[in-house]
Parts: structure tokens; sequence; C-alpha cells
């Protein structure tokens, strides 16, 4: 028959489809994933545990004599060498709220935050989509930090120093 078109060839294209779809699904979820975070952000705000908002808890803080910042290695958007003082701590993020703006399209938009605790500087990944790396290492928990570390947050690199 001249009209009947190949079973397999049929399969093939439906199965194609449905890939497609479902990559097309995959993103969308990690795009509403990233806005809701921004969104809850502000409105979470001394709801969570202490510093969870980005601020540090009562009574936490680094000792006087300390002067934590990140020094930009390698970032879209800022140049080599660019300090930002990070004493309070700090969000870092695509969000225009964030204290340490990271122009990258593999930055999420609460991607990272860098809290005092106990006189000592930590750093926290927020559940980001490509994860936060130190000296090479995806972050799995709080880390504290130590004077030359590297943070990474997709193709930008920031030092850190006291």
């Amino acid at each position: 028959m001249a009209g009947d078109a190949d079973p397999l060839a049929i399969l093939l294209k439906f199965g194609f489809l449905a890939v497609l779809y479902l990559f097309l699904l995959f993103i969308a979820r990690s795009a509403l994933r990233d806005l809701r975070r921004v969104e809850e952000a502000p409105a979470a705000a001394g709801t969570g545990p202490p510093g969870h908002d980005g601020r540090p808890a009562a009574g936490d803080g680094p000792p006087v004599d300390l002067n934590p910042r990140l020094e930009v290695v390698a970032a879209g958007g800022h140049q080599a060498g660019r300090e930002f003082d990070v004493r309070a701590g700090a969000r870092l993020g695509r969000a225009q709220t964030s204290e340490v703006n990271i122009d990258d399209s593999y930055a999420s938009a609460a991607h990272a935050r860098l809290y005092p605790r106990s006189g000592a500087m930590f750093i926290e990944d927020l559940g980001s989509t490509n994860g936060t790396y130190v000296n090479g290492r995806q972050l799995t928990r709080p880390l504290q930090l130590a004077e030359g570390d590297t943070v990474r947050i997709g193709d930008t690199e920031l030092r850190y120093r006291e």
C-alpha cells in the first residue's frame, strides 16, 4: 500500500517528541524553581534558622581584627582584583538584591551565602542548580573558609581574603 507509513518510523517520531517535551518541561521547572527562590527570600526574612536569610544571627560575627572580603579572580561584569566586603555576611547570585551580584548564566538567583559564626566565615550553597565549589570541591554542607580559598560559581571565581 502506497499510503502506509512504517510503524517503526512513527514510533520513533513520537518518542522524539516525548523526549523533546520532557526536556522543555525540565527547563521550565528549573526556571520556576529559581524564580520562587528569589520571591521567597525577602518574605522569609527572619523566619528560618539564625542567618538563614543571608544576614548574620545576633551575637555572631568575626573578630574585630579580621577584614573578610571576596576578591574577584575572574567574573563577567567585574574587574579582576575588585573586592567585596563580606564582614556582615553576603548573598551571592544573579539577583539584583545579592550583595555579590554574579553575572553568570550558571549562577542561580540565590546561589550561595557567606555568614560569620563564632569568629569565622562560612559559605553555604542555597540549593543552586549548578552547585558551589570551594577549591574545586562541590559544597554539600556549610564550610568554614580559610585565607586564599577559591570559590567558584559557574565560570566566576572569587578568592576569600581575611
